[in-house]
């Protein structure tokens, strides 16, 4: 429940919190920030228009659920996307900074506390997170980098959940309500990177978010449509991919290296304990790729595996 204990409270920072269809996991996300080291001023809950029974009633008595030392109070909207949903709570905020978390994720107690620091000690940051904790079907540590502009261009470098300068939220136009497939995030990322120079994403090298993974998350979903959502960030971001080409590409490339030689290591290891590829792997070494270091890939495994014989 909500804290018994003397709070502080950052009067600087406000919390908005998207929920749509989310059921008790909306109570997780709200108990999450109540349970902070230094509260926001106020929570702010937007339903972008439930349906399910259960998660409208929570929602309709979500005071009665916490002890919370600070307001609790619940917007209503049509559906109109998590976008959508976003914008409206941070436009209803009065503080400089905002905290934005999904209904279905949490923040461990001193997210507020630590992520808000690292704004206070940069004035170029235009936003904070740090790096999450995966639970559900993925029980991993996940170290998205921050950075700048050029970061940005080649992969999404920071977490949906976040804190944000408003006045740059204002700037940049907030998040774009037409996309609705994914991507958004790293959409409005870069929109705010482009508002000054030398603005830049910082992020605390801890995981303090706890992000919820499930098959049917919309973020799985959207990797289906992802090179239609690359090439949309592209022509809608054009003049920095323009200003920074060579950057962006050698980025791209690096990622595409790294997962390269993570397989090709997998392949070694499988051919030395004398167990069969898979049916993908076995296909590379008969036929592989040519011109983005797949050959030269495969050499590298057949000579290691004539060496291991």
């Amino acid at each position: 429940m909500g804290r018994n204990k003397e709070t502080c409270i950052a009067s600087d920072v406000e919390a908005v919190v998207t929920s749509y269809n989310q059921g008790t996991m909306i109570l997780e996300a709200i108990r999450s920030v109540c349970d902070q080291t230094i509260l926001p001023v106020r929570i702010i809950i937007v339903d972008d228009g439930s349906t399910d029974e259960e998660s409208v009633e929570l929602l309709e008595n979500i005071n009665t659920c916490f002890e919370s030392s600070v307001p609790i109070i619940v917007m209503r909207q049509s559906n109109g996307g998590v976008s959508a949903a976003r914008n409206s709570g941070i436009r209803e905020t009065q503080t400089p900074m905002v905290l934005v978390l999904d209904g279905d994720d949490k923040i461990e107690s001193d997210y507020i506390e630590r992520v808000r620091q690292l704004l206070y000690e940069d004035p170029l940051m235009v936003a904070a997170s740090s790096w999450m904790h995966t639970f559900g079907v993925l029980d991993s540590i996940v170290c998205p980098s921050g950075g700048g502009i050029v970061e940005f261009l080649a992969r999404n470098c920071c977490p949906a959940t976040h804190i944000l300068r408003r006045e740059i939220w204002e700037t940049c136009g907030g998040y774009d309500e037409t996309m609705r497939s994914g991507f958004e995030d790293w959409d409005f990322f870069l929109s705010m990177l482009e508002t000054t120079p030398d603005s830049r994403i910082g992020i605390v090298t801890e995981p303090l978010i706890d992000y919820r993974t499930a098959p049917a998350s919309s973020n799985i979903k959207s990797m289906s449509k992802r090179l239609e959502l690359i090439r949309f960030l592209i022509e809608k971001h054009m003049r920095s991919y323009q200003a920074h080409i060579a950057d962006a590409i050698l980025e791209v490339e690096s990622i595409s290296m790294s997962r390269l030689y993570g397989w090709e290591s997998e392949i070694c290891h499988t051919l030395s304990e004398n167990q069969n590829l898979s049916r993908t792997s076995d296909e590379f070494m008969k036929s592989p790729s040519y011109g983005d270091g797949g050959m030269a890939a495969a050499v590298r495994i057949a000579s290691s595996h004539d060496d291991s014989k």
